[in-house]
């Protein structure tokens, strides 16, 4: 035991584009300035797990990726997010629970099992929700080059953003601060910026050690 306050939990999710790994590192670098100590993660992690599914993804869809993804979730937990948390540490992370309630519910999974297969796991102290405008986005992942299945689908990115407001409600309804921010209308540094202040006004107590309610607690379906 350190005697130290917990860290905070604070996760950046958004559509593909949106800028979220730049977002996390910009945030790391901003709240470290402010004096904080901050551990940066993503999801999938970099575990083996993690490695396993971002080599694979298009070899797998459905229930049986986004098995593998809470699964990735539930060892990165344990081995990187709590211990960081335990120390003191605030935590960022790219992606969280909030994608896999996106991205797995446009793969055909049902809300519900999802929220099931994510009870018990612990909830963020800020989600942060990243959006933009899609053909910005579809421009952007163009530009760069389709990684994988789902940004190959021209449509995903749209149904993406609007998937994304339903999952920010869905978050409050669980009593989750949520802070959505256009990354289309501020300049990175400014959506920064936001993200610091936020976090460091959520005070030094982790509000969120409880864990993701199971379907049963209002959930609609996907």
């Amino acid at each position: 035991m350190t005697g130290k306050p917990p860290g905070r939990f604070i996760t950046l999710d958004g559509p593909g584009g949106v800028g979220k790994s730049t977002a996390v590192g910009a945030v790391a670098r901003l709240l470290a300035a402010y004096g904080e100590q901050v551990h940066s993660t993503k999801e999938p992690s970099d575990l083996p797990l993690g490695q396993f599914i971002r080599a694979n993804a298009d070899d797998y869809d459905g229930a049986a990726l986004a098995c593998l993804v809470v699964a990735d979730r539930h060892h990165h937990l344990a081995q990187e997010i709590l211990p960081h948390l335990r120390a003191g540490v605030t935590v960022v992370c790219d992606r969280y629970i909030a994608s896999t309630l996106v991205v797995q519910s446009l793969d055909g999974v049902p809300q519900r099992y999802l929220l099931d297969l994510n009870a018990g796991l612990r909830m963020p102290d800020l989600a942060v929700i990243l959006t933009a405008d899609p053909l910005a986005l579809a421009a952007r992942i163009a530009e760069r080059g389709a990684t994988h299945r789902f940004n190959r689908d021209v449509s995903f990115p749209a149904r993406e953003v609007a998937r994304y407001e339903d999952v920010a409600e869905l978050l409050r309804g669980m009593s989750v601060p949520v802070l959505v921010l256009d990354t289309g209308a501020a300049s990175p540094a400014a959506i920064a910026e936001q993200i610091a202040s936020a976090t460091l006004g959520l005070g030094n107590v982790s509000t969120h050690l409880g864990s993701a309610p199971a379907s049963t607690q209002g959930a609609t379906p996907a």
